[in-house]
This record gives C-alpha cells, sequence and structure tokens, in this order.
C-alpha cells in the first residue's frame, strides 16, 4: 500500500512537469494555451527516456518533432491555397507568453490527450500495476490515439504510422518494468 502512495505522488510529479513545460512550450511560441504536440513534445523531455526510445524503435527521430510541427503548418496553408514563397525569412522570433495564473487552460487536444491518460493510469491501476510509474511512452500512447489535430498531422508530416508508434510505445514500457 505505501509503495503505490508513494507511486501515485511520483505519477502527480511527472504530470506536473508535463503540464508546466508543455505551458513554457506553448508560451514561447506565443500561444496562451499548450495543446496535445507540446505535451508530446515535454514528454519526450522527460527523464525516462521510453517515449524518445518509442520513436527510434520505429526508425524515427524523436529531435525532428518539432520541425515536422512547422511543416504540418506549412503543409495545411499550403491545402487552402497559401503558399508562402521559399525566399521570404520568416522571423523565428515570437513573443512568449508569461506563464497563466490561476487556473491551468490547455487547448482541447492537450484535454483529450489528459483524458486519455487518465484512463491509462486508472487501467494500470486496475491491473494491479499501481507500483509501475507513470512514463513518457504513455503520453506517447495518449497522442496517438487523437486522428485529428496538430499531433496526428505532425505525425503524418514525420511519416509515423501513429498505431507502430504505439506498439513502439508499449514495448518500451514493457521494456521499462521488465527494468525495475
Amino acid at each position: 500500500m505505501f509503495k503505490t502512495v508513494r507511486q501515485r505522488l511520483r505519477d502527480m510529479g511527472t504530470i506536473k512537469t508535463l503540464c508546466f513545460e508543455a505551458e513554457k512550450l506553448a508560451n514561447a511560441e506565443s500561444q496562451k494555451e499548450p495543446g496535445a504536440e507540446h505535451f508530446v513534445l515535454s514528454a519526450l523531455a522527460l527523464p525516462d527516456g521510453t517515449a524518445r526510445k518509442a520513436f527510434m524503435r520505429i526508425h524515427a527521430d524523436p529531435n525532428s518533432f518539432r520541425a515536422a510541427i512547422a511543416q504540418q503548418y506549412e503543409d495545411a496553408l499550403q491545402n487552402v491555397g497559401i503558399t508562402l514563397p521559399r525566399d521570404t525569412e520568416i522571423s523565428g522570433e515570437v513573443t512568449p507568453i508569461p506563464t497563466s495564473q490561476g487556473l491551468y487552460k490547455t487547448q482541447p487536444s492537450a484535454q483529450a490527450l489528459m483524458q486519455t491518460l487518465t484512463r491509462e493510469i486508472m487501467k494500470k491501476e486496475q491491473k494491479a500495476d499501481s507500483t509501475a510509474p507513470l512514463l513518457s511512452a504513455h503520453v506517447l500512447l495518449a497522442a496517438t490515439s487523437a486522428q485529428y489535430g496538430v499531433t496526428a498531422r505532425t505525425f503524418r508530416a514525420m511519416g509515423i504510422d501513429p498505431a507502430k508508434l504505439a506498439e513502439a510505445a508499449t514495448a518500451e514500457i514493457l521494456a521499462y518494468r521488465a527494468c525495475l
């Protein structure tokens, strides 16, 4: 019982870190609220490394996820007939927004990701895996369940099959647990 309580506290710390880092990433891009893509970027930076390993397991570069986010935006603009000239230099400068005060707010995509992540945690609790940690690969599992949105389009821009990434994330979770 003590192990379960201790692990829940650690999991809450992981969620706090995910939320804080996702908000910082969004604010640095002049976005007031983080989206699912910011949570994936945050998960890729978590120290357990399982999200990064899941990317590498399917031969995808986790470091290119941020650039693929920009690429999917460019592709979306082209789909509606807007093409940015290649010789136009877009300033990489953005005005950071200070982190919010009060209630934590996210974009709908991040809300859906967190709801899916919560369901994963609940399944873990019911399976007597209550002492297993919440890992960055769990965030990928939640992110791969989305069919629409920036994260889904980013996976497509990278040539990533979400089902294959979900399999790789599951494999990394199992490998991590085997080492406990």
